[in-house]
């Protein structure tokens, strides 16, 4: 279990359930070639777990079955995963949006010459991390160099038409704040990014979307260390939004762990509490529906509901 699991397990979060399932959220592994201070997966290019092919040919059979409309592959760097472009073409072959949550950086790693191309082919919308537009706010929160990585894979998905507005080929980023407060408003900082971008690199994006760093795995045990955790859970606290709870991402979202297990959210299953507090494996869901279920909740749930809210498409009340 987490360290900060039991700061988080007793709480007032309102109760809310599942409605329609939309969007399969595969972490196919926590392998990845960086190690970021705010990473809630607590990913490195040490971590072993992968996904297997048994695995992901049940996640496709779900996948078929329930009529989802969007696969979201996430990690770890999910595209080093050897399953990575199985469940991607097996998902494109039936028509579902897939959504790569790249880091740029892998763009450049040996063996992955072709995936930007790759991922143009398949028409993948990719929703890249560049947690600011700054460089030495990037390299001290992802690593030396991970900047100028990062911005030569926006402008290799560019040179393929990604972020072009008639391309069809869709590239948004991905802001999250470098320590214990909210994301400022999305749009405003949006126009920030592309003005940035833009004007000192030429590089062209669709969307800015604003995640709260949420108090679990590498983020939270910092917090812990430093003394910071109450006064974070607090600030969440105060800033909770009731109107947000419509929106919340695991309404209509079901997260799948790299050995197929399935949870309410990726923050639920990097704590370890299963879909309705219930321990259940993906190939048991195949005929059954999930919406009316309880959402299992807690404390770390208001990083979802705080400020503007925040979810895997970014703010809720942009």
């Amino acid at each position: 279990m987490h360290a900060t699991l039991p700061l988080l397990i007793k709480s007032d979060f309102p109760a809310i359930k599942r409605a329609r399932l939309e969007v399969l959220q595969v972490n196919v592994g926590y392998r990845c070639n960086q190690a970021c201070l705010h990473c809630h997966v607590n990913a490195s290019p040490y971590r072993k777990e992968a996904m297997d092919r048994e695995t992901a040919e049940a996640v496709i059979r779900f996948m078929h079955a329930c009529d989802v409309t969007s696969l979201d592959l996430t990690g770890g760097a999910p595209e080093l995963n050897p399953q990575f472009r199985f469940l991607l073409e097996a998902a494109r072959s039936a028509g579902v949006q897939v959504i790569d949550r790249c880091n740029l950086t892998v763009l450049q790693e040996p063996g992955q010459e072709d995936l930007a191309a790759y991922l143009a082919d398949w028409g993948v919308h990719v929703i890249a991390s560049l947690p600011c537009y700054l460089e030495e706010n990037v390299n001290a929160q992802r690593g030396d160099g991970v900047f100028e990585s990062s911005i030569e894979g926006l402008r290799k998905l560019n040179r393929l038409g990604y972020g072009d507005e008639h391309s069809g080929l869709r590239l948004d980023l991905v802001y999250n704040p470098q320590g214990p407060q909210l994301p400022p408003p999305q749009q405003q900082l949006q126009v920030d990014y592309k003005k940035h971008l833009g004007e000192r690199f030429g590089v062209r994006f669709n969307a800015l979307l604003t995640l709260a760093n949420l108090p679990i795995q590498r983020f939270g045990s910092t917090l812990v260390s430093r003394g910071q955790f109450d006064e974070y859970m607090a600030l969440l606290k105060g800033a909770h939004h009731a109107a947000n709870l419509r929106s919340v991402m695991c309404r209509s979202l079901l997260s799948v762990d790299y050995q197929g297990f399935v949870y309410d959210c990726d923050f639920n299953q990097m704590l370890g509490v299963p879909l309705g507090g219930r321990r259940r494996h993906i190939s048991d869901l195949v005929t059954k529906s999930l919406e009316g279920e309880a959402i299992a909740v807690a404390d770390h749930c208001y990083g979802c509901t705080a400020g503007q809210g925040s979810s895997c498409g970014g703010a809720l009340s942009a």
